[in-house]
């Protein structure tokens, strides 16, 4: 049978699926609806960096160039790097810019066929059934469009842009009653950066949201316009935020990211002993959260302007919801440029915002709402099966069951890349193109369908027990090391990336350390 390979988007997952089935001798084709390859790094406001040092977001094999010399690079620099990697691997021939997929469809197989399915597929491997896919691409040139078929789909579309959530409020509070502008963060990074610049200058700007995006949006409206028309902040639900220096951040990776730090934690399949060690260590677990509270609040001023999380370090670290302060946010807030409010409501009247528990109105002349993304609803709408859908997007009180975090065990010839969450995503979906690679060449056997849902049940267990309130943003960042272990014994690779026994169980792990595991074998 033909072993046809679609891969949609042509940010960074999808340029390392391009690059690693090339390499396994596949001809892919990646379709990308923009002009330009990077993913979210093309939309960004002028002010984002990297969230990560960039040490710890590199392609393994691609290091950053000589001539990037901060730290935390920025968005123009990671941007850079990526288009440079592109190159280097000649993948440009592969995408096909331009060409928006509308939806796809799985054909040649019933869905009663499918139930019976004891494997994945039917026979446990990528390319078993007879069916295969049809994907409608719509051509943003032309609009035209054109129905293409794969034998395979690797999805890639990201959760973090295309479908912004707007908070829904009752028609005499929504944003129609407001006489100034109101927007998603989505659209102001969508703008030019002059006409962005020009939007927010000399205007009276209200930011709804408490994550990275806000902080950064709000830096830059203070920039634009001082302490003479100040940038209101609501906070409804402050998260840990880290200053781009001191001692947490320098040993972070110390404190969370290698072996032993992972002992402290219950892992989805660990055996009875792992599972008792992590519950004698727990005190432990509990005492460096604690301490990364203590040590935040000494640094920043959270308790000044009531902003201090009423969540642990530990939730928002295993919900990946920890990011990077400006540089100067505090600054900004203590010469009164920023204001913070805190508050779990608010409402739209005529001259701006009002939040719970005040009468006067926040005035403003622009509301930007960067209130995230509904990125299982943008992955759901991209089947044209409502039984896919279902499959996808069980239950609101559910996390997309994916195996592996890369495959539905009951969709067949397809795979999802981008979607889980860690600390740095670029080694994890790397890792993670490894493996899928590895599968469509044939070289790892897949459970049972029963057995591949047990194991994303008990994923998701441990998700909702570490992640808490914020569990379907599906990170493994705390058990990052325990997951990809699981793959490399899948691809028998050797789990145990570094030499000697101290380095490997106290020194952080990072991409260098799987440079090069295509080639090693147990």
């Amino acid at each position: 049978m033909e072993r046809r390979v679609v891969i949609i988007g042509a940010g960074i997952s999808g340029l390392l699926a391009c690059k690693y089935s090339v390499e396994k001798g596949f001809d892919p084709v990646v379709f990308e609806a923009e002009d330009r390859i990077g993913g979210v790094w093309n939309r960004t406001i002028q002010s984002t960096k990297l969230q990560n040092v960039k040490d710890g977001f590199r392609f393994s094999d691609f290091d950053w160039p000589a001539s990037v010399q901060e730290i935390f690079p920025s968005h123009t620099e990671v941007l850079d790097y990526v288009e440079s990697y592109a190159r280097h691997f000649n993948l440009y021939p592969y995408i096909k810019f331009h060409s928006r997929v509308i939806n796809i469809d799985f054909v040649g197989e019933s869905f009663e066929e499918m139930k019976t399915w004891d494997l994945w597929g039917g026979t446990g491997m990528a390319f078993g059934s007879k069916g295969k896919w049809h994907i409608t691409v719509l051509d943003t040139d032309t609009n035209a469009t054109e129905i293409h078929q794969a034998e395979f789909v690797i999805l890639c579309i990201g959760r973090f842009s295309g479908l912004p959530n707007i908070p829904e409020l009752p028609p005499t509070y929504c944003s129609k009653v407001f006489d100034g502008k109101v927007m998603h963060s989505m659209e102001y990074s969508d703008m030019e950066k002059s006409a962005a610049a020009e939007l927010i200058k000399g205007k009276r700007i209200t930011i709804v949201g408490s994550q990275k995006s806000a902080v950064d949006l709000a830096v830059e409206c203070a920039e634009a316009n001082g302490v003479k028309y100040p940038c209101v902040m609501i906070q409804r639900n402050p998260h840990w935020l880290l200053p781009g220096n001191g001692f947490l951040i320098s040993h972070l990776g110390h404190l969370y990211f290698n072996r032993f730090a992972e002992l402290r934690l219950h892992k989805p399949g660990q055996n009875i002993l792992y599972w008792l060690l992590a519950t004698v260590l727990s005190p432990l677990r509990w005492g460096i959260s604690k301490f990364s509270e203590i040590y935040l609040q000494w640094k920043l001023p959270l308790k000044k302007y009531g902003i201090v999380p009423r969540h642990s370090f530990l939730e928002d670290m295993s919900s990946c919801q920890i990011g990077m302060l400006p540089n100067n946010f505090y600054d900004k807030v203590e010469e009164g440029s920023i204001l913070i409010k805190r508050s779990q409501s608010f409402r739209f009247c005529r001259e701006g915002l009002i939040v719970g528990g005040e009468d006067k109105p926040i005035s403003s002349d622009l509301v930007i709402l960067a209130t995230g993304y509904k990125g299982d609803q943008k992955l759901k709408n991209i089947f044209t099966s409502s039984v896919f859908q279902k499959y996808l997007v069980p239950s609101p009180t559910s996390t997309i069951p994916l195996y592996r975090q890369v495959i539905h065990p009951r969709i067949p010839q397809l795979a999802i890349i981008g979607y889980m969450e860690g600390f740095a995503n670029l080694p994890s979906f790397e890792i993670r193109c490894h493996w899928l690679t590895h599968l469509l060449d044939g070289n790892i056997k897949l459970p049972s369908i029963g057995a591949m849902e047990k194991d994303t049940a008990r994923w998701e267990s441990h998700m909702k027990r570490y992640g808490r309130r914020n569990f379907r943003r599906s990170c493994v960042l705390t058990t990052n090391i325990w997951y990809n272990d699981q793959l490399c014994k899948d691809m028998n690779c050797n789990p145990r990336r570094k030499k000697g026994f101290l380095a490997e169980w106290f020194q952080p792990y990072g991409p260098a350390d799987y440079a090069g595991l295509a080639d090693q074998k147990r």
